[in-house]
């Protein structure tokens, strides 16, 4: 692994203005160039490999304009994403590190769960692909394998605000606390800005707070299988999940840049996590990797991603979004995902109530999910990406607000 080639060198003689945030931001910076490569490169030879073996998308007749030339467009496209992730990330990451340990069991666990989802499809001519109770289960099952981690797992602590102390000079400056375990994340938009899942069962008496983990996992499982199914959702048209999910990613990427520097954290008066910085070079092997994807799935696309991209990539975000202490701020950063799920939720509920009440189902969307529904308004999908993308910037820019506005 080259992360342990860099620090050797580092170690050994001493490179000029070498500190842990350069060294980060070094191999961060290769990540996402390497993964960019990846992508562009070798993406086209497993999207000609996909088509000779014919694996190709089987679309339903929804009525929708351009639906029917989609047909036989390679799927699978997920492994690109995956494999363009994975080599950077074991060149350029500490693999040691629990947070890039947990999201390398993420990224792979939830791509296998997709391969056989469309691997059902495609081969076994079934278009339900793997029954919705096991990919629930998969989800659940990683859901409690990030949760049981990030509660137990001795390295998962933080560090926070211990007071405050004058200088020499005047300054009032901020005192970072001991390192410890701690159940806090934050909450957006209000002051004080801290939730401690710890006191939704303290209060019931004293020493309870040991089994807050009772309230965590679940809360971890319920974040993980939401996120992935919303990300499937929105995967739709072309270039609209994949961009949409670069737009997340890299917005995450900057909580974990101020969380895991102590300088930052103290200023913004957040959550000082230590080791998360190491985040930044998954993220950006990730933001590559997607960006490098979306060369070949923009309008009109040249490949899918497939359940093995979408699930993939809503389970990477979710776990990333719980590490850095922000799963609170989803419905937020996440919205068009939120949206897409919102809107079929809305749709299928409506539908059966109006059916059971009036003996006809009506419904509220043209067709959900939400994209779909502006595809039957006759626009192009391709501005109902562009304006999703602006939407989803927007969102993401109010989420790097919050760090502030409180």
């Amino acid at each position: 692994m080259l992360y342990y080639l860099f620090e050797f060198l580092e170690q050994q003689y001493q490179l000029p203005g070498a500190s842990l945030f350069q060294f980060q931001t070094f191999r961060a910076g290769m990540a996402v160039l390497f993964s960019l490569l990846i992508a562009m490169i070798y993406g086209k030879r497993i999207i000609l490999f996909l088509q000779a073996k014919q694996i190709g998308e089987s679309v339903r007749d929804l009525g929708l304009d351009g639906q029917k030339e989609k047909a036989g467009t390679p799927t699978m496209g997920g492994l690109i994403i995956i494999i363009s992730t994975l080599i950077p990330v074991l060149l350029f990451a500490d693999i040691m590190n629990i947070y890039i340990i947990l999201l390398i069991v993420t990224i792979i666990w939830m791509g296998i769960i997709g391969f056989v989802d469309d691997y059902i499809k495609i081969f076994k001519k079934d278009k339900k692909g793997l029954k919705g109770r096991f990919k629930v289960l998969g989800q659940v099952v990683l859901g409690l394998i990030v949760g049981a981690t990030l509660y137990f797992h001795p390295e998962v602590t933080m560090k926070e605000k211990d007071g405050t102390m004058i200088t020499q000079d005047f300054k009032v400056e901020r005192v970072i606390g001991k390192e410890k375990k701690s159940t806090k994340t934050n909450v957006p938009f209000f002051k004080g800005n801290e939730l401690d899942y710890a006191d939704f069962i303290s209060w019931a008496g004293d020493g309870l707070e040991k089994y807050a983990w009772l309230i965590f996992i679940p809360v971890v499982i319920l974040i993980v299988t939401a996120v992935s199914n919303g990300a499937n959702l929105t995967d739709g048209i072309d270039g609209l999940a994949a961009g949409s999910s670069a737009i997340i990613v890299l917005t995450l990427g900057i909580f974990a840049l101020v969380s895991g520097n102590i300088e930052f954290s103290a200023y913004l008066d957040i959550f000082y996590i230590p080791r998360v910085g190491e985040l930044l070079v998954f993220i950006a092997a990730f933001v590559g990797a997607l960006v490098g994807f979306l060369w070949y799935n923009a309008y009109p696309a040249q490949v899918f991603m497939g359940d093995t991209g979408s699930l993939t990539i809503g389970g990477v975000i979710a776990v990333i979004a719980i590490i850095v202490r922000k799963e609170l701020l989803i419905p937020v950063l996440c919205g068009i995902f939120f949206a897409e799920s919102i809107s079929v939720m809305l749709q299928v509920g409506y539908f059966k109530h109006t059916k059971k009440k009036y003996g006809e189902g009506k419904r509220i969307f043209l067709m959900a999910p939400l994209h779909h529904h502006y595809q039957k308004k006759s626009y192009h999908e391709s501005k109902i990406v562009t304006r999703f993308w602006i939407i989803g910037i927007m969102l993401a820019i109010v989420s790097i607000v919050t760090l502030k506005i409180r």
